[in-house]
């Protein structure tokens, strides 16, 4: 018997990873750029076991036994086994158990799929010795969980080997380059989205120009930008790009045919108050992203943080407790209505935001050699069961 656990991060793509060129290999129509969370917060979390004793494999998502005949897991198992270190060899032949969890929404646009696969690669690659850049493989579950094999700020390229070797997912740099960077995750809603990410990708690759034209013209040249920022920590520059390149992902959602809906009134308003408040400070101070779902990403510096929440607090007030409402890295509110009169935006209703998440950058994936750690008992099953 041999089991083997680790946890992986969450990536928010400041350039967005959005159509395929082909649908089997996973492989995108542009590159794309994001940034790792730490794990503290945001993470998933798989444990593995393979013994000679068991009859089938079997995996418990989030503490449900779901099917195994599933494409994108077996894909992402075969490959592994393929670049198994010959001292697993009878290893090879045992079924295996999966358990994995996330602490945080799936299916809600918040990159649950990609902590998930990357958590699920670098497992599976633990359990079998593999060496060398996993990203590949990982990018067969889910595109973006390519980026999550790596910390800090991580560029995923999109190749142009029709077999997708070079494909991969590279860091820019680590998370110790910009240790001043935080994250603010504003959770509009947990809810499953309508439109999953892989049927939106297909419909707007089949209709929306606005999508090739952006593939082909925009993103280059804006990745060569944003790679700049990065490596001189320009803020700036970083969170413009942030932007523009996240109402752009939207156009294009609407420029599909049928559209796909992803942000709703909620979202909206955060973008108007993210420019107010950059407006008011007179510089670029926050930046904004939103992924496939309704949840929004705020970037900005530690320096930030404090003002920047107290106005969030006052825009968006709690339905709910302070400790269940924040989360992660502490924050410190201060005076209540100053600023929010100061701009002149309107409250919402308690209850808008369901929770917000404050975090920083993280690193890539790590084992976990704790028993207390593993989600399966000795006998591979999970400890709820």
């Amino acid at each position: 018997m041999k089991i083997v656990t680790a946890v992986a991060p969450v990536n928010i793509a400041v350039i967005k990873y959005w159509g395929k060129r082909d649908e089997t290999l996973i492989l995108p129509i542009n590159d794309s750029i994001s940034c790792t969370l730490a794990t503290d917060f945001m993470c998933a979390k798989t444990t593995i076991m393979a013994s000679p004793t068991f009859t089938d494999n079997k995996f418990w998502l989030n503490n449900e036994e779901v099917d195994f005949n599933n494409k994108r897991l077996n894909n992402c198992l075969t490959e592994v086994k393929k670049r198994a270190s010959p001292k697993c060899a009878d290893l090879l032949n045992w079924k295996i158990h999966i358990c994995s969890e996330n602490n945080f929404p799936t299916a809600a646009g918040l990159a649950s799929s990609a902590a998930g696969y990357a958590c699920l690669v670098s497992t599976l690659a633990a359990l079998y010795e593999v060496e060398g850049d996993i990203s590949s493989i990982a990018r067969r579950g889910s595109g973006s969980a390519c980026r999550s094999i790596h910390g800090g700020f991580v560029w995923w390229q999109k190749g142009i080997q029709p077999g997708g070797e070079d494909s991969v997912a590279v860091q820019i740099a680590p998370a110790s380059h910009w240790p001043e960077m935080r994250m603010i995750i504003l959770v509009v809603s947990d809810d499953q989205k309508k439109y999953s990410s892989t049927s939106g990708m297909k419909t707007s690759v089949e209709t929306s120009e606005l999508l090739k034209y952006r593939s082909e013209v925009v993103v280059p040249k804006r990745v060569k930008e944003m790679v700049e920022a990065i490596k001189t920590r320009n803020f700036e520059n970083f969170a413009r790009i942030t932007m523009q390149d996240s109402n752009q992902f939207h156009a294009v959602c609407l420029d599909t045919y049928p559209p796909c809906f992803y942000m709703n009134d909620v979202s909206r308003s955060v973008v108007e108050l993210v420019h107010s408040y950059n407006k008011y400070k007179g510089a670029t101070k926050v930046a904004y992203t939103c992924d496939a779902g309704p949840n929004v990403c705020l970037y900005l510096l530690e320096e930030s943080i404090d003002e920047v929440v107290t106005l969030i607090n006052d825009v968006f007030p709690s339905s709910v407790g302070p400790s269940e409402y924040f989360r992660g890295l502490p924050v410190n509110i201060k005076n209540r209505g100053g600023l929010q009169e100061v701009l002149k935006i309107k409250a919402d209703a308690p209850g808008s935001l369901k929770y917000i998440i404050h975090t920083k950058l993280g690193d890539g994936p790590k084992l976990s050699t704790e028993k207390s750690q593993h989600l399966l008992t000795e006998k591979g099953l999970p400890h709820t069961s």
